[in-house]
């Protein structure tokens, strides 16, 4: 444990998101600077720094950590010290939030407005239309490599999604009447980045191929047939839901970790040398 450096910088910890292997981030900011701030660093939980005996307990011992308060100082470290006590994997983010904001990290809204469960009372559950393709793997990915690490995916006949989103308290996507669907020759994944206002060149990149993929498009990019085909291909794997959600993640961390370094290959491609 003692070789696991204490703090993390802004400029290290925003490669680390985006993938099943990105730390956990939690956000223990003082309850009236949080609720004070519209934004949240994308994927972060909130948890009260003064009252962490109550919930370090519940946080996961397979994951690493990484705490943040307002600048980088005390909260995040205290609570850092009281992580690595109690066996987690712990380190806080220097120069906090505000590190974060200069860097440019992505942050997404933090909005009762948006009809979502408050950070406070995680993890969300979101319900769609059963044998999902595009879009409804699309979006789980999204929501929990960005919005909610902890989300709960439910899938059901597309008759049931509206009533079961009333009796199970979750959030419907991807169908008629939902917030979250298709807005003009926009999709569900779409709505979610606009009204998260999550800003990542790299997300904008992976958009535009779930966008033409899913809405019969193929023009808007070279890998939007290759999605179609994977995604296709996935679902006569898979007879069950989950089980090809799980295996469909690994294909957009994959799609978002090359739109990440796409512009370098680019690059790169025409160099003496290079593959």
């Amino acid at each position: 444990m003692d070789t696991i450096p204490l703090g993390i910088s802004a400029k290290h910890l925003a490669p680390l998101l985006g993938s099943q292997h990105a730390p956990l981030l939690v956000d223990v900011r003082r309850a009236v600077e949080f609720e004070a701030d519209s934004v949240i660093i994308a994927s972060a939980l909130w948890r009260d720094p003064f009252r962490s005996d109550d919930w370090l307990k519940f946080m996961p011992r397979h994951r690493d950590v990484v705490v943040y308060c307002v600048h980088g100082h005390e909260i995040s470290k205290n609570v850092c010290s009281a992580m690595r006590n109690v066996g987690l994997k712990a380190r806080f983010l220097e120069g906090g939030k505000e590190a974060w904001s200069h860097e440019n990290g992505p942050t997404i809204r933090k909005d009762a407005a948006l009809g979502i469960p408050s950070q406070v009372n995680r993890p969300s559950k979101w319900i769609t239309r059963a044998r999902p393709k595009i879009d409804r793997i699309a979006c789980p990915w999204l929501i929990r490599r960005f919005i909610d690490p902890l989300a709960e995916f439910i899938y059901v006949p597309a008759g049931e999604v509206m009533t079961g989103a009333q009796s199970l308290a979750a959030i419907p996507y991807d169908v008629p009447g939902a917030r979250f669907s298709h807005r003009g020759d926009q999709c569900s994944f779409d709505a979610l980045i606009g009204d998260f206002h999550l800003h990542d060149p790299a997300i904008d990149v992976l958009a535009a191929i779930v966008r033409g993929a899913d809405t019969g498009k193929p023009a808007l990019a070279p890998q939007c047939a290759g999605l179609l085909a994977i995604s296709m291909g996935l679902s006569a794997l898979h007879a069950d839901d989950h089980q090809m959600l799980e295996e469909g993640m690994i294909v957009y961390d994959a799609l978002y970790a090359w739109a990440r370094t796409a512009i370098i290959e680019t690059q790169n491609a025409d160099m003496p040398g290079q593959p």
